[in-house]
């Protein structure tokens, strides 16, 4: 692993606790004290209130569910995992288990982001981990004109509009070890045939589900 010091040009800070930013890149597992884990809970939390602060304050005409919209843009895995490779941090990640290194997937980059965020706001307070996702976070913020609509929005506004019961989804499967699992999720729809797919999460799964329901009806005209 790579010197954590290196990254300290990349997060514009200098930690005074160097280990809190060790263990943010620490994969624990099972010994969640020693991991990411329990930082990651923390950085969810700082993320979203200084995210919901900046498009409030970019946004000051539109109302609350483009908001929301935009806010789950900005705080999905997929936004996260995206940020954390250009920020390099698979370069300075270990393992406390070094026999059981995890796939880096876009869930673990994730929550390994999160984590990082909590460690500036551990050791800096909240206006340090405030400025670094506000560097990070306002150009994926201003990749929209309008509010982005992710395919559960879709799909259920397509229900709407064709006056039919709301989409019901339902897990079907969950496999694969816990730091790496693979959810299956069922999207249902009276009157026409469930579509299910797969993801490493519930949430994931379910957009992924609706987006093959939507491109299904899209080739059936």
């Amino acid at each position: 692993m790579s010197d954590c010091a290196d990254l300290y040009p990349v997060l514009g800070y200098a930690f005074k606790n160097q280990k809190l930013l060790k263990q943010a890149l620490t994969l624990g597992f099972s010994k969640h004290f020693s991991g990411y884990e329990r930082l990651e809970f923390l950085g969810d939390r700082v993320l979203g209130v200084s995210v919901a602060e900046m498009l409030f304050s970019n946004y000051p005409k539109e109302p609350e569910g483009d908001l929301a919209r935009r806010f789950s843009d900005l705080t999905r895995a997929e936004t996260l995992a995206d940020i954390a490779r250009e920020l390099r941090f698979d370069k300075y990640l270990t393992s406390a288990e070094p026999s059981n290194k995890p796939e880096l997937t876009k869930a673990v980059l994730s929550d390994v982001c999160e984590a990082v965020i909590a460690a500036l706001y551990l050791d800096g307070g909240f206006d340090v981990a405030r400025a670094f996702i506000m560097k990070y976070w306002t150009e994926p913020m201003k990749r929209y004109q309008a509010p982005p609509v992710d395919s559960k929005t879709k799909l259920q506004e397509w229900t709407q509009a064709k006056k039919l019961p709301l989409p019901v989804y339902t897990e079907l499967d969950r496999t694969g070890p816990a730091h790496a699992p693979v959810f299956v999720m069922r999207v249902c729809i009276e009157g026409y045939a469930p579509v299910q797919a797969k993801g490493a999460s519930k949430r994931e799964a379910s957009q992924a589900a609706a987006a093959e329901f939507l491109k299904g009806l899209g080739k059936n005209g």
